[in-house]
């Protein structure tokens, strides 16, 4: 009987073990902003309405480390760095582009970023003001690939 209990007790953590990580961790995400910044509050509430997701919003004054830890390229980094499904985010990135990376990211990829604030993107509207032009960057270990253009 015990032997019976350790077995089923191994294939599910065999069985855990397999399932993709973002199937284990799908669910919330947590939004690392510089304190007190403005515009990731609204980035945050926009597109986890979007994702259909809960979030937690940190001031986090050592965002920095976190952001080298994550692997954001240097020309990538953003007012805000979030963590969703074993993926990471960097700034004012679209619901949509998020989706997307989460349900298939490119080879060897670990993230997606906006670089800066540009205007228009989900947080940065700017009413009477025309959208910026901005790409999405996907990155991984040494590598950065366009993901997306708007």
């Amino acid at each position: 009987m015990q032997s019976n209990k350790l077995h089923l007790a191994l294939a599910a953590l065999a069985a855990t073990a397999m399932t993709p990580a973002a199937a284990q961790a799908a669910g919330g995400m947590t939004v690392h902003r510089d304190p007190g910044c403005g515009c990731c509050g609204v980035w945050a509430k926009q597109v986890a309405g979007q994702l259909g997701r809960t979030y937690k919003l940190v001031d986090n004054p050592a965002r920095a480390a976190l952001v080298k830890r994550s692997g954001v390229p240097d020309a990538q980094r953003a007012c805000h760095t979030t963590l969703i499904d074993g993926a990471v985010v960097e700034g004012h990135v679209p619901a949509a582009d998020i989706k997307r990376f989460l349900a298939a990211p490119p080879k060897g990829m670990t993230g997606i970023a906006v670089a800066g604030m540009p205007i228009g993107t989900p947080g940065m509207e700017a009413p009477g003001r025309r959208p910026d032009r901005y790409s999405v960057i996907a990155f991984g270990p040494g590598r950065q690939a366009v993901f997306a253009k708007h």
